[in-house]
């Protein structure tokens, strides 16, 4: 008969059978305390075989490259694609291509990015694992010098100077990506250079009714009247229409000569007959409400009036400035036309923006 064991007696591991050791092992896993320690280190293809190293370096490169032309790409597309240029794309349908091709180019360049560091962190970095016991939040100077040796350790092991390939190409990426932000910049909107100084008027241009698109004569317009006008050659149909006419708008009035108190305003008129700009110098609204007797005009947003026997000077309201006038005459067939473009800017607050 074999000895047996009471359950309070200690046996060591060595005299246990293989059954017995077999489930403590078991006992062991289930355990949710117990340290089940580190797993063996296997060594990856790429430690132990410095070719499928090579190739894992190359494929690193490869999508770092990639980034690099997509971005550049990214980059290309706002001078390939106009803005208002429409795709069909199955399934999505119809599509910006500009749109399409910046969504295209940008993810690609981002993702390769992520997925070369990946690639390389998971082929080429040690993959070993290190434990080390926590420690007070004050480091000792012993804990602070083990801390950089294994950062120092670390980027040994990253082969970041070895590897000159990866390091290069990922510089190129990196420092290329952020060109993306620097072109979206022009999404927003172009320059403006000098066009809030100029409009479509220019010498020689008729001045055409807004309503019935015909050119102007001095006898189409009474004493007393209010007339629209537009610069000739601009049609409703215009795809640049609604931004010409925001600049160009003309206001006709005919003065008696005799009422006209501001000397320029005489000089750049047409037998009484003045032009000034439609556009209110507050906020742009369109001046229109006009005082036949007093030959004031008024904004109907703000109540802004302006004083068309006196060079459109400002009479009252929040406006800052006079309305610009135009300078016109007749021609040889007795139309009237403009003389040139206005002397000042038109619109609102554009002497404050400089």
């Amino acid at each position: 008969m074999s000895s047996q064991t009471g359950p309070d007696e200690n046996v060591s591991d060595e005299n246990l059978p293989a059954e017995q050791e077999s489930h403590g092992a078991e006992v062991a896993k289930t355990d949710p305390f117990a340290d089940p320690g580190l797993p063996p280190h296997e060594h990856r293809i790429q430690d132990i075989d410095e070719r499928a190293a090579k190739r894992s370096e190359r494929t690193v490169a490869f999508l770092f490259t990639l980034s690099m032309l997509a971005t550049v790409g990214f980059i290309a597309s706002f001078v390939a694609f106009p803005i208002d240029e429409i795709v069909y794309v199955w399934p999505i349908g119809n599509v910006s291509a500009l749109n399409l091709a910046l969504g295209l180019t940008l993810g690609v360049a981002l993702f390769c990015i992520g997925a070369g560091a990946v690639h390389w962190a998971r082929t080429l970095m040690s993959d070993e694992e290190m434990v080390d016991e926590r420690h007070a939040i004050a480091a000792s100077p012993e804990v602070r010098e083990k801390v950089m040796s294994d950062f120092r350790q670390g980027a040994k092991e990253s082969a970041l100077g070895r590897r000159k390939l990866i390091r290069n190409t990922m510089f190129g990426a990196v420092a290329l990506v952020p060109l993306s932000g620097v072109v979206l910049l022009r999404d927003l909107g172009p320059l403006p250079e000098d066009k809030l100084r100029h409009t479509a008027w220019k010498k020689g241009k008729l001045l055409v009714n807004e309503n019935t698109d015909e050119p102007l004569r001095p006898e189409d317009i009474a004493v007393g009247s209010l007339t629209f006008a537009k610069p000739e050659g601009l049609e409703h149909g215009d795809e640049e229409f609604a931004k010409e006419i925001a600049k160009a708008a003309l206001m006709i009035v005919r003065l008696e000569p005799n009422d006209i108190k501001d000397k320029r305003e005489l000089d750049w008129s047409h037998e009484g007959i003045v032009a000034f700009s439609k556009i209110c110098t507050h906020v742009g609204c369109p001046v229109s409400l006009y005082e036949q007797q007093t030959h004031h005009v008024l904004c109907p947003c703000h109540q802004s009036t302006f004083d068309l026997s006196d060079g459109a000077r400002v009479l009252f309201g929040p406006a800052g400035h006079p309305l610009p006038q135009l300078n016109i005459s007749v021609n040889k067939d007795g139309y009237l036309e403009a003389q040139g473009d206005f002397a000042e800017p038109v619109g609102p607050a554009f002497w404050e923006r400089g």
